[in-house]
């Protein structure tokens, strides 16, 4: 994917070309100065496996938990 940085006060005259540019896969992040503050990206468009592996669960997640959860002791 493309990425493309603007600054903020520079974008907000260009917002309808940043849309396109998003439209048509480019991704945008914002800065203030060469600060990133926020990243916009497609709705559009969901990449399967893109963070393969960032995201794991425990064996015992169904296991029901133990009484003292429940009851403040843990």
């Amino acid at each position: 994917m493309l990425t493309k940085t603007f600054d903020v006060r520079e974008a907000q005259k260009d917002l309808k070309e940043l849309l396109s540019l998003v439209v048509a896969g480019t991704e945008i992040v914002f800065t203030e100065g060469d600060t990133p503050i926020a990243r916009l990206v497609s709705m559009r468009r969901r990449v399967a496996g893109l963070h393969s592996g960032a995201i794991w669960t425990s064996q015992d997640f169904d296991e029901p938990l133990p009484e003292e959860f429940w009851v403040g002791n843990v």
